[in-house]
């Protein structure tokens, strides 16, 4: 595939030296999932018990992709991450959608385009523990998933305000955590839990599609007797995998480089 364009500026900046680098070999059972047959839908995670997730109490579907019986999308996803801290990946949360947008070319530089927050300013106060950059930011995307490039808004907002037990957040299967609101062609609600492990770091994702949050809650857009394209969550989960094994190779050197550079 092709990478996305750089401009001048971006040309000139340290970080850019990623940019250039082949993306990450992702693993052949991963590209096997991708390419297979979706997973039993009984196995993915009714998005009422989602806490289970955070626990670590899910036992369904760790990596794959299936179309549940009410017609919503659902993909998961496991990386081990070799050297990588929670303390690394909240800090890339934050720094990746500010200043530049080489930053978000980097993670994956044949599918991103840009990713812009909307609220810099309070990413950038010093007084916003690093966990909370998130919260109540928007960021605005561009990327292909595989379906073409599209333009979407991510809702980040605080765990709670998404019916996330706080109590969990903290523990041992969940040390940190991000979860967002996609609004897009294809509205979904994303979250991503990560915890230290021997050796690195386990980054651990769910996406359920077709849902939209209003009022605190969240609504089935899916009309009844339909279901969400088996591409769309095929082609989320091969770019899921895809990105994230590439951040897995780039974040300890980008954070050692960059992790003063706001």
């Amino acid at each position: 595939m092709n990478k996305v364009e750089l401009n001048e500026e971006e040309k000139k900046l340290p970080y850019v030296k990623y940019f250039y680098e082949d993306l990450a070999e992702i693993p052949e059972e991963k590209i096997r999932i991708g390419n297979g047959n979706m997973a039993d839908p009984k196995d993915a995670l009714n998005i009422e018990h989602r806490n289970k997730f955070l626990k670590g109490d899910d036992t369904g579907i760790k990596a794959g992709f299936t179309v549940m019986e009410d017609g919503i999308g659902y993909v998961a996803n496991s990386t081990f991450m070799k050297d990588v801290t929670v303390e690394m990946m909240q800090w890339w949360f934050a720094w990746h959608c500010i200043n530049s947008d080489l930053r978000y070319k980097i993670w994956d530089n044949e599918d991103h385009y840009y990713a812009r927050a909307d609220r810099p300013d309070y990413i950038l106060d010093k007084n916003v523990p690093i966990d909370e950059k998130t919260w109540g930011v928007h960021h605005h995307i561009k990327e292909d998933i595989g379906l073409g490039p599209e333009d979407l808004v991510l809702a980040f907002k605080c765990p709670k305000d998404f019916g996330y037990d706080m109590n969990i957040l903290g523990s041992e299967k969940c040390q940190g955590m991000v979860c967002a609101i996609g609004i897009g062609n294809v509205p979904a609600f994303m979250t991503h839990k990560f915890y230290n492990v021997e050796g690195g770091m386990m980054f651990e994702s769910r996406f359920w599609i077709g849902y939209k949050f209003e009022d605190g809650k969240f609504i089935k857009i899916v009309p009844d007797g339909k279901s969400v394209p088996e591409i769309v969550p095929r082609s989320l989960f091969k770019h899921n995998i895809k990105e994230f094994t590439n951040l897995a190779k780039i974040l300890p050197r980008v954070y050692e480089e960059e992790k003063n550079n706001w």
